[in-house]
């Protein structure tokens, strides 16, 4: 029997048809080497080990970041044999892996999106306290979003919470966390607040939260962020890139509500502290009124007796200028028809006059006049 003799077309479509067969897709994880990006548009690398290279080809839209030769990366893609450029594995997805690789592109991302001023203060926006609305973003099944609900609920009630179910780790993460910004975002009427959350975990569990499409969407959101991951260790990109920060996702809840409990609390002491001043001042008004009342009666006492004593003098004034006191020192006033004779030239012979004395009248009959 002969051998098959194929073109070199028709082998490169039987063997593109018999991988694609055999391996519809394939996880391969390794380091990475002669990583390039050309045109701003084609990426091209090798992931290789001690003993092999295998060539990749991708976009520059499924990088997670940036990345440089020597990271430790896990890449998921398509066996490809190209008619022209050999053979290949085209990315449907990538991400470095392994606490040192993955903390690495992160670092890279970090200076890179920090250059862009993506992290400056100046574009952190307030966020409303306590909400109206909260779009919320994580897994329902989680103890993260459980935790979240609960205090929110225990501290603050009536805000009403829009969720937005997503997986927040592995390789479909970044597309559902920037799908829910998207959505709330797009609102007619949008939520007050976005809030991301998730409980902690390892370097790769929270990978999706270093994504730089991830990063950017929480940065580029037209509403307010607030993103927590429950992890002491290090700050996700994310994290830095939103409005606000929570440390855990209880933490969130407490950022965007006060403690009702507390403010009940304080309200109890404002209105015992009101009370109080308000007896300490009922006490000054009656004491200052008791002191007004004294000085007032004082000061009229002291004016009744300046105006006693005035009127004193002015009686003994009074009483010296008196006739009563020349009747009395021996003096007499003469009258003639009710009117006071200060002069003998006014009398007349045979005038009726009547003299006062201090203890009596005489009246009197002029016979003779006798002038100076």
């Amino acid at each position: 029997m002969d051998d098959l003799v194929l073109s070199v077309s028709d082998f490169v479509a039987v063997f593109n048809q018999t991988i694609s067969f055999a391996y519809p897709n394939i996880t391969i994880e390794g380091e990475l080497e002669s990583f390039r990006i050309s045109k701003n548009k084609w990426v091209y690398f090798n992931l290789k080990d001690d003993h092999s290279s295998v060539k990749f080809f991708a976009t520059v839209h499924q990088l997670p970041g940036p990345l440089e030769d020597g990271l430790l990366i896990r890449v998921r893609g398509v066996p490809f044999l190209h008619n022209l450029y050999g053979f290949s594995i085209n990315v449907q997805f990538m991400q470095p892996v392994g606490e040192g690789s993955l903390k690495k592109a992160a670092q890279l991302l970090e200076a890179k999106l920090t250059k862009e001023g993506l992290f400056d203060e100046k574009r952190k926006r307030p966020i409303e306290y306590p909400p109206a609305r909260v779009g919320l973003v994580t897994s329902v099944g989680s103890a993260a979003y459980h935790d979240f609900i609960k205090i929110l609920g225990e501290r603050w009630g009536g805000i009403s919470i829009e969720v937005a179910d997503v997986q927040v780790q592995g390789e479909i993460a970044p597309s559902q966390i920037i799908k829910a910004l998207e959505y709330f975002n797009s609102e007619q009427d949008p939520v007050s607040v976005i809030v991301i959350i998730r409980g902690g975990g390892s370097a790769d569990d929270l990978a999706a939260f270093n994504n730089e499409l991830v990063t950017r969407a929480v940065a580029t959101s037209r509403t307010p962020t607030l993103v927590a991951i429950g992890h002491e260790v290090d700050i996700s990109l994310a994290e830095m890139a939103a409005d606000k920060r929570g440390s855990t996702p209880t933490h969130a809840a407490e950022i965007l509500s006060p403690d009702r409990r507390q403010l009940i609390k304080e309200f109890e002491n404002i209105k015992t502290n009101i009370d109080e001043l308000i007896k300490v001042s009922v006490i000054e008004r009656e004491e200052n009124l008791v002191l007004a009342k004294d000085h007032t009666n004082e000061a009229i006492m002291n004016l009744l007796g300046d105006m006693n004593q005035n009127l004193a003098q002015k009686a003994q004034l009074l009483a010296v200028l008196s006739p009563l006191s020349a009747l009395k020192r021996g003096y007499a006033i003469i009258r003639q028809e009710q009117s006071i004779i200060t002069s003998a030239k006014a009398l007349k012979v045979d005038s009726v006059i009547t003299t006062e004395f201090k203890d009596g009248q005489v009246i009197s009959k002029i016979n003779e006049i006798k002038l100076k």
